[in-house]
């Protein structure tokens, strides 16, 4: 049976709940794991005003803990069938395990934003190639996106051209359109798609211009969330629903109905500008109301982990 005491040097409750753990030893036999919240800036956040904290299976006493409390828990765990204990062979594979998820924990927010960097980054890279002549590369970056994305040269950005977007005339910008440029029809959704660009009007993105947006906008929250992780409550509903959800569901879904002749909605075409701004919005919103319940499941992870590895150094 493993106790787990969560302590810090130079703590005299921690030393006497310690002292008295082992006396009980006698009693109630089990293998005392200590974990230095020292160690970890989680543990110590959470623990520092608490300590010293005794977690015996379920139950979690906090100070202050009397005799009684420890002597009590102890035998009330003890009298709880156990199942049999994993082979030792099994030790090494959990010290992997357990490292592996405190890594993961410790720094999920940088591979979060190290993965969207590379997913919003890598669209970029196809028209630099397409540029430098290394088409047949490009086309790789354009067809592992094509699932993805729908990739309408209409909604997409554009490299080395003269203008950085070519929308449909139906916009109403003052950007020439793709049509005027290219000869492309407005309606020719799967020219749109194939056209990729060339020295005249440029090189598409491979990803369209509200996924870039979305995207970025994830990406922006992640860093800022860096430095105000522990203070960032999350956000509320009402306010993803209303300036996350609702911008990107009108805009989008304003152009979907203009799509059906049958409905009594008059077709629409929305602007690069607009599509930037709503999809930013939909992923900050959307940052700000999971990064900090990922956060707290991660240092739910952490608090895990360091336990599970200190018994594991100690055993």
């Amino acid at each position: 049976m493993r106790v787990t005491l969560y302590d810090r040097p130079g703590c005299t409750l921690c030393d006497e709940v310690r002292d008295e753990l082992r006396r009980l030893q006698a009693q109630v036999s089990h293998e005392l794991v200590e974990v230095n919240i020292e160690s970890d800036s989680v543990l110590h956040s959470r623990f520092v005003e608490q300590i010293p904290v005794v977690v015996i299976g379920p139950y979690t006493l906090r100070a202050p803990i009397s005799p009684t409390d420890l002597r009590v828990a102890l035998q009330a765990y003890a009298s709880v069938p156990k199942p049999s204990e994993a082979p030792s062979v099994a030790r090494p594979v959990a010290v992997h395990t357990n490292r592996m998820l405190r890594f993961i924990s410790r720094h999920w927010l940088a591979l979060f934003n190290l993965v969207i960097l590379l997913y919003v980054g890598l669209p970029f890279i196809a028209p630099v190639l397409m540029k430098a002549g290394a088409e047949r590369q490009a086309h790789w970056i354009y067809k592992a996106y094509s699932p993805l994305c729908h990739q309408w040269a209409f909604r997409s950005w554009f490299l080395f051209g003269p203008q950085p977007a070519y929308p449909r005339d139906l916009a109403g910008t003052t950007l020439t359109s793709l049509a005027t440029a290219t000869g492309i029809a407005e309606n020719d959704l799967q020219a749109a798609r194939e056209f990729v660009g060339n020295e005249q009007v440029g090189y598409k993105v491979a990803l369209c211009q509200r996924d870039v947006a979305i995207y970025t906008g994830l990406l922006i929250g992640g860093v800022v969330f860096a430095g105000v992780r522990r203070r960032l409550q999350p956000m509320p509903i009402w306010a993803w629903l209303l300036f996350g959800i609702l911008p990107v569901a009108l805009d989008g879904g304003s152009q979907l109905l203009g799509a059906f002749p049958f409905l009594p909605w008059l077709a629409r075409e929305s602007t690069p500008l607009l599509r930037t701004v709503t999809g930013l919005a939909f992923g900050l919103a959307n940052a700000w109301l999971a990064y900090p319940y990922v956060e707290e499941s991660m240092n739910e992870a952490r608090v895990l982990s360091s336990a599970r590895l200190a018994g594991t150094r100690t055993g």
